[in-house]
């Protein structure tokens, strides 16, 4: 009876040690796990390519592990706005897979960071886009969305936190200050966030990307803009676009495509920096 007895409690450990881990998002980290040991698996097999000729001959191939490698590292990092209610929200729409969207990571209102892909692993947060000659700004980019509709200020708490994770990052991949970006900047004329009242100027004095000084030097005549937007890093295919893409980020206060004096002041002190 003992005997049966310790079977039984044996079972239940087993069991309770089997079982996905508790919680609302106890699924999709079990998604999360399933696909991650899958990738790992990829990185690990060392067969050859196979290859073959044009009358179908194989060509001599080997695998040789080298000692010389590690993991691809992020090189820019890329700020949204959730253009959503809530955090809960957010993470509802990034756990759906109809909905073919994620970030690396979510900050919410109160200041919580909610960690949803590996920073290693390839998030679909950019879209059809494009950043000086990068076309494909997923495979480059950590995506952080910011918890907040568009229509107000983002909160002290989730501003702090997102700078000291910031911080981590630049100091972790060692990303140039340059490349802090946010999602109307790659996406000009799609994408307007993370919009009007994100504290650009506070990043740059933090060192995540540039701003415009306070006192402005004057744009010489002839100043070329549309050739000032494309060495800054803008698609300026549709140059309209890519005009008030600039002012959302270093103007804020007018997103017109048209370029006022003050604009160009503005855009040339930016310019220098790049």
């Amino acid at each position: 009876m003992k005997h049966h007895h310790y079977l039984y409690i044996l079972s239940i450990v087993f069991i309770a040690a089997c079982s996905p881990k508790k919680g609302p998002y106890a699924i999709t980290n079990k998604v999360y796990e399933d696909q991650a040991k899958t990738f790992a698996e990829t990185l690990q097999e060392t067969k050859p390519s196979v290859l073959t000729d044009s009358l179908g001959r194989v060509i001599p191939s080997v695998w040789v592990g080298t000692v010389n490698f590690n993991l691809r590292k992020p090189n820019y990092v890329v700020l949204h706005y959730t253009a959503q209610d809530s955090a809960a929200q957010t993470l509802k729409t990034f756990t759906i897979v109809k909905t073919q969207v994620s970030a690396h990571y979510v900050v919410g209102k109160d200041g919580k960071v909610y960690h949803m892909v590996n920073d290693y692993l390839r998030a679909w947060h950019g879209g059809v886009a494009k950043w000086g000659n990068v076309t494909d700004i997923n495979s480059s980019s950590i995506g952080i969305e910011i918890d907040n509709n568009g229509k107000s200020p983002f909160t002290d708490a989730q501003i702090n936190s997102l700078l000291l994770l910031l911080a981590q990052l630049k100091k972790t991949y060692n990303i140039p200050t340059a490349n802090f970006i946010g999602h109307q900047d790659i996406a000009p004329g799609r994408k307007v966030d993370p919009g009007k009242y994100f504290p650009w100027k506070l990043l740059a004095q933090k060192g995540f990307g540039y701003y415009s000084e306070d006192v402005l030097e004057l744009a010489p005549d002839g100043f070329d803009s549309a050739t000032a937007l494309r060495l800054i890093g803008y698609d300026i295919t549709n140059l309209n676009a890519a005009i008030s893409a600039f002012k959302q980020h270093f103007v804020q206060t007018d997103s017109s495509p048209q370029l006022t004096q003050l604009d160009l002041n503005v855009l040339y002190n930016v310019y220098q920096k790049y």
